[in-house]
């Protein structure tokens, strides 16, 4: 009897054994499971950062294995342009040489363009950033506006900015080492196509923002026979920007400067109707597109450019504008640049519409005792 109570205790035993050990297996398979699918989500969270190629100033925030597997994938940060300014709203800006170290003039227009949409998207598109320098190089010549919560960077990769578009043709034939204005037409066509691709309003970087530009689509004349194209606003995938991109491949012509540029913009234009004259500081129409008045833009003409540089008996306010453009393609052989304490107008304008620049040159000035000028960092 003895011995039967023995074996039948043993035979539970076991039983009890055998239970417990496949609930635990199957409780540790789970728990190795739910492990693996973290990293895996991590390490694709952590690729697609990567491959995206942009970085927010503000820099990009690391999740926990834990924290990324119970985070679902819609919500996982994709740092692209086609996210960032997927509501057609952004201010684009561009670098198209290999330029690394910005004059102050483009970070002026990149802090100003910040604080005046404040509620939208800054991107900038460099030619020289690629996806193992851009936390290096924010850090390094960007922290200045670190405290600007809504600024980006992006590589500026022609071969992708290119693609699908009706400029893909002209880039893959074109041999920028024989092209005399080459820099000049490249930024001309990236500044169409970005725009038609994400929509919003192009800026070049010496443009100081001064207030926000309440329309949409949009052209700005220089005078009243010429539309320039260092600001442009349309909505994304607008006709206006089609027919551009066409006519920048049918009509190429790389030895004209400005040929792909405002001349470009200009026929364009006239297909929509006659250019109109400008009354007073009104703006005009030209079908579904609004022609706003030189003033907005370029109260201070190209041929005057020096102004911004000189000391006025009184400043002005620029009532009319929506940013000043200050023309520093005309300034490459005498280099001005804003000095502090020179009570000159760009002085002026730093002061109130990138003061974050201004107080760094300023405080480098004072501390270090250093000449600011365009091949110093500010």
């Amino acid at each position: 009897m003895l011995k039967i109570l023995r074996i039948v205790v043993l035979f539970l035993l076991v039983l009890s054994i055998g239970f417990f050990y496949g609930i635990n297996r199957k409780y540790i398979s789970t728990y190795m499971s739910f492990i693996s699918r973290a990293k895996i989500l991590n390490k694709i969270e952590s690729f697609l950062q990567m491959s995206k190629g942009s970085i927010p100033l503000n820099g990009c925030s690391n999740k926990t294995e834990l924290e990324t597997a119970n985070t679902p994938s819609s919500t996982i940060t994709l740092r692209s342009p086609s996210e960032v300014l997927k509501n057609g709203d952004g201010i684009i800006l561009v670098e198209t040489s290999d330029r690394m170290q910005p004059p102050s003039l483009v970070l002026c227009a990149i802090e100003s363009a910040a604080r005046v949409y404040k509620n939208r998207p800054v991107a900038f598109f460099m030619k020289g950033l690629n996806n193992s320098n851009i936390e290096e190089t924010v850090r390094r010549h960007f922290s200045v506006l670190s405290s600007l919560k809504n600024v980006y960077f992006f590589p500026l990769v022609f071969e992708d900015v290119y693609a699908g578009t009706p400029l893909q043709s002209w880039y893959l034939k074109i041999e920028p080492k024989k092209e005399r204005y080459w820099k000049n037409n490249s930024s001309n066509g990236c500044r169409i196509v970005l725009i038609w691709k994400y929509g919003g309003v192009y800026l070049d970087t010496d443009m100081i923002s001064t207030r926000a530009i309440p329309i949409k689509d949009f052209l700005a004349a220089e005078h009243s026979k010429s539309t320039g194209n260092s600001v442009l606003g349309f909505s994304t995938h607008h006709y206006f920007t089609l027919k551009c991109m066409e006519d920048f491949v049918e009509n190429y012509n790389g030895g004209i400067w400005g040929q792909q540029g405002p001349s470009l913009f200009t026929r364009i234009l006239k297909t929509f109707c006659d250019l109109p004259k400008f009354n007073r500081t009104e703006d005009a129409m030209c079908g579904n597109i609004t022609y706003v008045n030189p003033q907005r833009f370029y109260p201070i003409s190209y041929s005057s450019w020096r102004e911004y540089y000189k000391v006025w008996d009184k400043m002005p306010t620029f009532n009319d504008s929506y940013a000043l453009h200050l023309w520093n393609y005309m300034n490459s052989d005498a280099k001005l640049t804003m000095v502090p304490g020179s009570n000159t107008l760009v002085e002026h304008l730093y002061k109130e519409y990138c003061p974050s620049v201004y107080n760094e040159i300023f405080r480098n000035e004072t501390t270090m005792n250093v000449t600011t000028n365009e091949n110093y960092p500010l």
